[in-house]
């Protein structure tokens, strides 16, 4: 059965001192969890564990996360993360200490619903 993508949300995290590319992927998945409510499920009665959940997260420094450390940030659903080149890194005074900015987008897919229909 085929999938539908129905939320995708965007966030950003930062990491003001340390250069810890994983606070900052966190805080990014976190930023993006505020920018979103899933009442679908409790209207149509879905369980959560039919939803996929896709994490794409870009920083400076890809290998220095890893994506398993980001799964705890994930409550519900069967999520899947990848760290991809992007984000940024801000230089400060210090040359050895730059602020560490990362992006994630978070996505939802359901399996085809039949029996309803999203309106207008």
């Amino acid at each position: 059965m085929s999938e539908q993508r129905l939320i995708i949300e965007m966030g950003m995290g930062n990491d003001l001192h340390g250069q810890d590319y994983t606070k900052a992927a966190k805080r990014a998945i976190e930023d993006a969890f505020r920018h979103s409510s899933l009442p679908l499920f409790g209207v149509l009665d879905l369980p959560h564990a039919e939803m996929r959940v896709q994490v794409t997260v870009g920083v400076q420094e890809p290998d220095a996360v890893n994506p398993d450390d980001l799964l705890p940030v994930l409550p519900r659903g069967r999520a899947e993360v990848r760290v991809v080149k992007g984000g940024l890194n801000v230089q400060t005074a210090d040359p050895n200490d730059p602020i560490v900015v990362a992006q994630a987008s978070v996505e939802a897919f359901l399996p085809r619903q039949t029996g309803w229909t999203l309106t207008p």
